[in-house]
This record gives structure tokens, C-alpha cells and sequence, in this order.
């Protein structure tokens, strides 16, 4: 006797990948807790994440949203200003640093010394560059706007029975002078790049690891009951700022995210993980998820990822088909598809040689 002779099929190469249709992988995911439509959720995270939400919502589940679209902004138009893709209109959040700091600048304990870009006529928000495409009128527009998007996002945590995060990146840019990381590269959607001011940062297994538990130990000091379920994107870095090929800088960053998964999955038994990235960027997946470009999620490889994530939860229900509206992005990006959705990472593709 041995413990392998004890194993479900699920322990075995052979018979859980080997002999399967990869789109039809059995007992991938097993959840670590229940989910109901009544449970109270939060999301953020890189662009996969708004997949995530959209089906929550679809479903029918309680997805909190805490800056809704005006009712006089047609519906065709809300994601393209940061509407319905997330819980707040904070956009994209590529790493768990940028979390932590979202929800510090929210409650007041941290202040970027970088308050505002221009081009000299129109004003933009550093840490949310595309949530209005063509800027505010004023500094004094921007500040009353960006206000009352941080009281937004300051009431979150106080409803939230379950955040919902997608690690997106380890590569980011910094401010020299205080440390605050932005959504992109200055000078790429907006802004401009200054060397003396902005630094390329690439974070260890450690500080992503440290940045996570920062932001676990805060929320749940509002909601000691609250848990946490955690994914990392399956879509290859646009560009790197590495110094390596974009290749190994893609597969090194995806391991660092999902290594800080795993450490906090055994860590804490509050954490959830659900293994989108395995279901789509896995070799076993023969990039059948993919695009022609390799990077982009089709709609087939969303919907396969979202019915092995729900039908683990006892959901068999169908969402709502996904609309023309929903995957519209920014007029400067230079592609849409189903998971390029609102990626200021995309803009980058517009700078390759």
C-alpha cells in the first residue's frame, strides 16, 4: 500500500489530461466554499476580471456596483466610460500594489504627489486614464469627479462579503518621489514620460505576495467574515519594459502570480482559487482558448472557463449572450475583442516596431 493507490483520477496526467477534449477537463476546479446569489461581491482587477463580473451580474448573483451609469449615458457607451465593468469606476488594476494604494487613496492615507496630467487643454486622471477618454474640462472637474469616485470606492468594503481579484501583471511603473503606481506608462494613454520621475518596477514573488496580505488584512478589519477569491489572467504581457523577450517575461510574471496564489490558497482557508489561467494558457489547451494572436481570449474560451467555474457552484444556468456593446473599447486602441475589453495594456501594441 502507498498513498497514490488512494488517488481520485483527478491526481493522474493521464487520466484527468492526457485521455480528455481539453474543453471538457473534469473535477479542475473543486470550491473551497459556496457561493450564493445572495452573497455580497466585490471585483477588480486586470482586464480578464471583467469577465468575471459580467457573468456575475448575468447570472443573477449579487454584484455590488457603486458608481452606476447616469441614466441619461446610453448603454452602448458605459463601458467605454468605465461603467458596469467593475465594482467603482477605478479601472483596470494590474497588481496587488496598485490595489492596496486604490483603497489607501480612498480612505485618505495616501495622497499622490502626481494629481492630475494635461496637454494644455484638457485635464486626465493619472490613476484612472481611460475612465474618461477625452478628459475633464478643468483641474476643478477632475477633483470633484475623482472625489466622489474615492467615497465610492471608500463604502465598498463595508458591503462586500466576497472580493473577487484578478492578478494581472508584475511589471509597472512608479513614481520616483512617492511611490504610487500607475494603471500604464506615463506618456502611453496619457501623460508624459519623464525618466527623473518615473521608474520601471518589476515585483517579486514577495512584495506581491506582502502587498495581498496588506490588503487582505485591511478588508477583513472592515468585514472580519470576508472572503476572497482569486484568479490570474490568462492574457500574455502586450509589451515588457523587462529588458527580456516578451516570451519569458510573460511565462515569469504568470508564475509569480500564480506561486502568490498558491502560498495564499494554503495559507488562509478564506482564499479561493479558481484556475482560469490553467484553463486557458495551459499546453494541454493546445491554444484553442486563444485568438489567431495568441493573446486575446475568444469568446469560446471565455464561455468554457465561466460554465467550469459556475457548474462547480451548482450553477448550470445560462448567462445573457455577451453584446456588441460590452466589448467596445476606447477609439485609440488598436483591436477589440471579447477579452481585450477596456485594456489600457493594449495601447502598448501601437508602439511595436
Amino acid at each position: 500500500m502507498h498513498p497514490y493507490q488512494e488517488l481520485p483520477s483527478r491526481a493522474f496526467w493521464k487520466q484527468a489530461v492526457a485521455q480528455r477534449n481539453p474543453m471538457e477537463l473534469a473535477d479542475v476546479y473543486i470550491p473551497r466554499f459556496d457561493i450564493a446569489r445572495t452573497t455580497r461581491i466585490t471585483a477588480a482587477g486586470s482586464c480578464f476580471a471583467q469577465h468575471i463580473g459580467r457573468q456575475f451580474k448575468s447570472r443573477g448573483y449579487g454584484f455590488i456596483d457603486v458608481e452606476p451609469a447616469p441614466a441619461s449615458l446610453p448603454e452602448e457607451a458605459h463601458s467605454k466610460f468605465g461603467f458596469g465593468i467593475y465594482s467603482a469606476r477605478y479601472g483596470n488594476i494590474y497588481s496587488a500594489r496598485q490595489l492596496v494604494q486604490t483603497f489607501a487613496r480612498a480612505r485618505g492615507e495616501h495622497t499622490p504627489v502626481d494629481e492630475y496630467w494635461t496637454d494644455g487643454k484638457r485635464f486626465y486622471d493619472p490613476y484612472r486614464p481611460s475612465i474618461e477618454p477625452r478628459g475633464y474640462s478643468s483641474l476643478e472637474e477632475l477633483r470633484i469627479h475623482r472625489d466622489a469616485h474615492l467615497r465610492a470606492v471608500n463604502s465598498l468594503l463595508a458591503r462586500t462579503d466576497l472580493f473577487v481579484f484578478t492578478f494581472g501583471l508584475t511589471e509597472a511603473w512608479e513614481n520616483l518621489e512617492d511611490g504610487t503606481i500607475y494603471p500604464t506608462c506615463p506618456g502611453t494613454v496619457h501623460g508624459d514620460f519623464d525618466e527623473t520621475k518615473h521608474r520601471f518596477v518589476n515585483f517579486t514573488f514577495r512584495q506581491v505576495l506582502e502587498d495581498f496580505e496588506t490588503f487582505i488584512a485591511y478588508a477583513r478589519s472592515i468585514n472580519p467574515a470576508m472572503r476572497f477569491l482569486i484568479t490570474v489572467s490568462p492574457v500574455p504581457l502586450t509589451a515588457t519594459a523587462s529588458g527580456h523577450h516578451v516570451l519569458p517575461a510573460t511565462v515569469a510574471s504568470k508564475s509569480i502570480l500564480r506561486a502568490v496564489c498558491s502560498e495564499l490558497y494554503d495559507t488562509y482557508d478564506f482564499v479561493d482559487y479558481f484556475p482560469s489561467y490553467e484553463l486557458v494558457s495551459s499546453h494541454p489547451m493546445r491554444a484553442l482558448a486563444y485568438e489567431p494572436n495568441l493573446r486575446s481570449v475568444s469568446a469560446a474560451g471565455v464561455a468554457q472557463v465561466m460554465d467550469v467555474f459556475f457548474s462547480a457552484h451548482g450553477d448550470a444556468g445560462e448567462p445573457k449572450p455577451v453584446r456588441e456593446a460590452d466589448t467596445a473599447a476606447a477609439p485609440t486602441r488598436p483591436e477589440r475583442t471579447a477579452d481585450d475589453v477596456v485594456c489600457d495594456e493594449l495601447i502598448l501594441e501601437a508602439f511595436g516596431r
